[in-house]
């Protein structure tokens, strides 16, 4: 897990991830994406340092702290709150869990001991599902930080793992 961010680097993270991408609307996720690459995740003291930095230029207006944390909090590659050193997420949808998604999903949880958004004692893990990750012909899917693994048996799990020590 990352350690917590102080103020100043946060005010530099902000600042840098703002003067790369710009003021517009069209700039807000690739700059919260910037933060949560440079701080491990968005705290709630980065949101509103993006809020306070980001006046447009010409007109002055203000993008809403809510507004902020809605697009923080809504993409799943995205996080409001620090995550392990790797992230397993798991293809909740339909085409996965009809080739035995609902088994691979009780053995993440049960080797790991954690339910959907945990994070292991460790900081080493942390279980999330997804709507879909993109590879439905090959399902159950897993990614595992930015490693995908498809056709995943409960087999498979403790050698995935194991691949991360």
């Amino acid at each position: 897990m990352y350690a917590p961010a102080v103020e100043s680097e946060i005010k530099t993270v902000v600042q840098q991830a703002i003067e790369k991408h710009g003021y517009g609307h069209d700039a807000l996720i690739p700059i919260l994406s910037e933060v949560n690459h440079a701080l491990g995740y968005i705290p709630a003291e980065a949101i509103r340092e993006v809020k306070r930095q980001l006046v447009y230029p010409g007109d002055g207006t203000f993008v809403s702290q809510g507004q902020l944390y809605g697009l923080a909090s809504f993409y799943d590659m995205l996080a409001t709150q620090p995550r392990g050193r790797h992230v397993i997420k798991f293809c909740e949808n339909a085409p996965c869990h009809v080739v035995g998604g609902k088994a691979i999903w009780d053995a993440l949880r049960e080797t790991l001991a954690l339910e959907n958004g945990e994070t292991t004692a460790d900081d080493k893990w942390t279980l999330l599902t997804t709507s879909c990750i993109g590879l439905c012909s090959v399902g159950p899917v897993l990614l595992v930080d930015d490693d995908m693994y498809g056709n995943v048996t409960v087999e498979q799990i403790p050698e995935i793992l194991r691949s991360y020590e």
